[in-house]
């Protein structure tokens, strides 16, 4: 018989989501196969959803204030649970999961734990008072859950340094990609072609949100010294946010115009091909990342990733070359860790063996059996 879940997310994936909301998605798409009945409350277009959509239910828009997200999400959640059809709540987002707090005690609750939000927030400017309510609000609803679900053992150590939640109550389960969506056949030059990008030289590829935590700016800091080692590398660096005009001056200040591209956002449906043009990923990140979901899909598409050692991304990479785990998150040793990648002193693995990587640890339908499992357990 199937365990009837109810699955608090916070948006669809869409061109702002983060890995948060992928693993949400990837769950909603596979959680069905181990066994497990869902339906997903979210903000935002939940067409977005695809055959996904009759499961899904938006409690407002992403455009709404936050008062106004949180009571649509009050009222979502009690209609589904008074409703009485729910084995299981499984929360993705503290804040709307506070909206249910006091009802969140039966049927169990469990928490994906994607993130520090207060951190994460703290990280990017929010005040100390704005960061102190957001903390209160998780630590309330991660200590109320049976169970809480983290992405690695890095953020286990958060969740219960940061928020007092007993470590016998944390499962670690890998975050993962649906990997076929990665698996292009493309070869590298054909790849590149495919995207009008240099077919010749190296190509590094970082596919981050422009925010400060995301070490972007450490990155194009570091493409002048690596550029010295190896004069044809150039970067694309795909993605958004608010700290694209001053890295884009920082770029012009250094000089790099013609080694720098910033190519926006990239579409669902491309980024599988630019992943597999670059000759590296780079996952520069300098702050809480907890997982780094961008590796496992350039893993997918025959490429390996070069990380910093923050948070979770070495349990990713070592396994498979420690040498791409760069020693600190400052600009030397990032530059380092490039150069010696790019001029053949670290032995990169080849793409089949980047791909068989991703497939035996990283694969969406294993996370969803693992998580059923979980689920499973707290409902026997």
């Amino acid at each position: 018989m199937s365990i009837r879940v109810l699955q608090i997310g916070c948006v669809w994936p869409s061109e702002r989501a983060g890995g948060g909301d992928r693993v949400f998605a990837d769950l909603a798409k596979y959680l069905p196969s181990s066994g497990i009945a869902l339906e997903a409350v979210v903000a935002g277009q939940t067409a977005r959803g695809g055959a996904l959509v009759a499961k899904l239910a938006s409690f407002g828009a992403e455009t709404d204030g936050t008062r106004a997200r949180w009571l649509g999400a009050r009222r979502v959640i009690a209609e589904r649970l008074e409703a009485g059809a729910v084995d299981l709540v499984a929360s993705h987002f503290a804040l709307y999961a506070s909206a249910a707090l006091g009802r969140l005690r039966r049927p169990p609750h469990v928490v994906h734990f994607h993130g520090p939000w207060a951190a994460e927030s703290r990280e990017e400017g929010d005040s100390r008072l704005s960061a102190l309510a957001k903390w209160a609000i998780e630590r309330a609803v991660y200590r109320s859950a049976r169970c809480v679900i983290v992405l690695s053992e890095a953020f286990a150590a958060v969740v219960t340094r940061d928020y007092g939640v007993p470590s016998e109550r944390i499962r670690v389960i890998p975050g993962a990609a649906d990997l076929e969506r990665f698996m292009v056949s493309e070869s590298r030059s054909e790849a590149r072609r495919a995207l009008g990008w240099p077919s010749e030289g190296r190509l590094l590829l970082s596919v981050r949100r422009l925010v400060h935590r995301t070490g972007v700016d450490r990155l194009i800091d570091a493409m002048r010294r690596v550029r010295a080692a190896v004069p044809t590398v150039r970067l694309f660096i795909a993605g958004t946010g608010s700290l694209r005009p001053a890295l884009e001056a920082r770029v012009s200040a250094l000089g790099l115009n013609d080694a720098v591209q910033f190519l926006g956002y990239v579409p669902d449906e491309m980024l599988p091909l630019a992943y597999r043009a670059a000759d590296l990923n780079v996952i520069p990140t300098t702050a809480l990342e907890g997982f780094g979901l961008t590796a496992v899909e350039a893993l997918a598409a025959g490429t390996p990733s070069l990380v910093t050692p923050i948070g979770g991304l070495p349990e990713i990479i070592t396994p498979l070359c420690a040498e791409l785990v760069c020693r600190s998150a400052d600009v030397d040793d990032i530059a380092r860790g490039l150069t010696d990648a790019l001029s053949g002193q670290v032995a990169v693995p080849s793409a089949a063996a980047c791909r068989s990587f991703a497939v035996e640890r990283f694969s969406a339908e294993l996370m969803a059996r693992r998580v059923a499992g979980v689920y499973q357990e707290l409902c026997a």
